[in-house]
C-alpha cells in the first residue's frame, strides 16, 4: 500500500534542481527537470553514495561520487559504472503541491 505526501518546497525547485527529503524513513531525492517532477531513491547502486549533489540534465541524473548515470522517471541506468536501476516512487502535482508516494507496510 502506498500514500502520496506532500513534499514542502519541491514546487519551486529550479529545473535541473533537486531536494532531499525522508518520507516514512526512505531516502527520497524528488528532481525537477523541465516541467517535469521524479522521485528517485537517494542512493546510487554503484556505490551507496547520496545522489542528492548529483547533475540534472535532460531528464537524467549523474552521481557526484562515480558519475554514474540515470533515468529520472524510470531509474534505468544510462552510463558506468552503475549495472543496477535505481527505485522511482510515484508522484503528483495536486493544486500546486508536489506530492510522492512511497509504499508503507
Amino acid at each position: 500500500m502506498s500514500r502520496f505526501v506532500p513534499v514542502p518546497g519541491a514546487a519551486t525547485l529550479a529545473d535541473n534542481a533537486a531536494l532531499a527529503v525522508e518520507i516514512d524513513g526512505t531516502a527520497v531525492l524528488v528532481c525537477r527537470s523541465g516541467d517535469s517532477f521524479h522521485a528517485i531513491a537517494n542512493q546510487c547502486t554503484h556505490a551507496d553514495e547520496p545522489l542528492t549533489c548529483g547533475r540534472i540534465r535532460n531528464g537524467w541524473i549523474a552521481c557526484p561520487a562515480h558519475g554514474a548515470r540515470f533515468d529520472l522517471a524510470s531509474g534505468e541506468v544510462y552510463g558506468p559504472p552503475a549495472t543496477e536501476a535505481l527505485r522511482t516512487f510515484p508522484v503528483r502535482v495536486t493544486e500546486g503541491v508536489v506530492e510522492v508516494a512511497v509504499s508503507v507496510a
